[in-house]
């Protein structure tokens, strides 16, 4: 959201920051759910919230991650559709919310905004079907070892306080087989393990694991 923002200083002096709202969120809280019917956009001021599809059993699997400075559900919104993930608290977090009509006013009226949303969603979109390519082609292991890599990223190098089921939905497996890989990373130094919390030990030996150079 940062580039988003400064992109709505750029040509005029307005204040985006006036419009946004802020509520409290507990962990397990939900922020949206699939088929609502975006009336906002979002922005994770502190905290984690997991953007959650179904599989056909109900298998939840997680396919996004967003971290502090992040906006969420803004591309359901510019699209004029309903949510087709839901949005849940990881953690307890402080979340923003502008309204559609103030953000579509400062996008109409701000010509460098409106081309900075274009290029962070056009970003956001590749990137994401640059992830989910690498992923399918990654073994358990290897996605088990980027998974931790962009967890890695996503808590800044400070621990990972994560559940084991989300881990393995992030990941796209059985929790059994990620609590068994974790106890191999362990043993191998590659990580250290205290309860659900998790320490880099070697992102190194991690981005080896991943082979992230390779398909």
């Amino acid at each position: 959201i940062e580039e988003i923002l400064s992109g709505a200083h750029e040509l005029r002096p307005i204040d985006i920051n006036a419009n946004i709202h802020y509520k409290s969120y507990n962990k397990g809280d939900i922020l949206f759910s699939e088929g609502g019917i975006p009336r906002g956009v979002f922005f994770l001021h502190s905290g984690l919230i997991k953007i959650v599809k179904y599989g056909m059993e109900g298998k939840e699997q997680i396919i996004e991650i967003a971290k502090a400075g992040d906006l969420v559900g803004f591309r359901a919104m510019l699209s004029d559709k309903t949510y087709n993930v839901d949005a849940k608290m990881i953690e307890d977090a402080c979340i923003g919310y502008i309204k559609k009509s103030d953000f579509l006013k400062e996008i109409n009226n701000n010509e460098i905004l409106r081309n900075t949303v274009i290029r962070v969603l056009s970003k956001e979109l590749q990137d994401r079907a640059d992830l989910l390519t690498t992923m399918a082609q990654k073994t358990v292991r290897q996605r088990t070892a980027l998974a931790l890599i962009l967890l890695d990223d996503i808590y800044k190098g400070a621990t990972i306080n994560l559940s084991r089921d989300d881990l393995a939905n992030f990941v796209g497996t059985a929790t059994e087989t990620v609590i068994r890989l974790l106890r191999e990373f362990k043993k191998d130094g590659v990580v250290d393990i205290q309860g659900r919390k998790i320490t880099i030990l070697n992102i190194e030996r991690l981005i080896e694991l991943s082979e992230l150079s390779s398909p």
